[in-house]
């Protein structure tokens, strides 16, 4: 049996950003995480549909706390800082991304968070 696999996208809510802003920080997650993962979850994840999940914190702890757990548990993951052109001051750190990785895996980590 081919376990699902998926790609977690968490957004800090507390930082306000503009609608936009916030879909480009995701963009730049998911890319980002994508080029970490292996081989294998690549193709899997391409295989269930490029699966994305998009929830939100609302601190810069929450978000740290959820990068360590997935660094712990070795799911490929990647904390997004913004480059400060437009809303935000450079080095904000805006988003992470968790995945391709086991579903499963990745819900240990999120499964309490909200949907953006």
């Amino acid at each position: 049996m081919v376990k699902e696999i998926k790609q977690v996208i968490v957004i800090r809510t507390d930082l306000e950003m503009g609608k936009g802003k916030m879909i480009s920080q995701a963009c730049h997650a998911s890319l980002e995480a994508y080029k970490l993962a292996p081989p294998y979850f690549k193709n899997k994840w391409k295989f269930f549909g490029y699966k994305k999940v998009v929830l939100k914190v609302s601190s810069l702890e929450e978000l740290l706390k959820i990068y360590e757990e997935a660094k712990k548990e070795k799911i490929p993951c990647v904390l997004i800082k913004d480059a400060g052109k437009t809303q935000l001051e450079s080095g904000t750190i805006t988003c992470v991304a968790l995945g391709p990785y086991y579903s499963e895996k990745i819900d240990k980590i999120t499964k309490n968070l909200k949907l953006l």
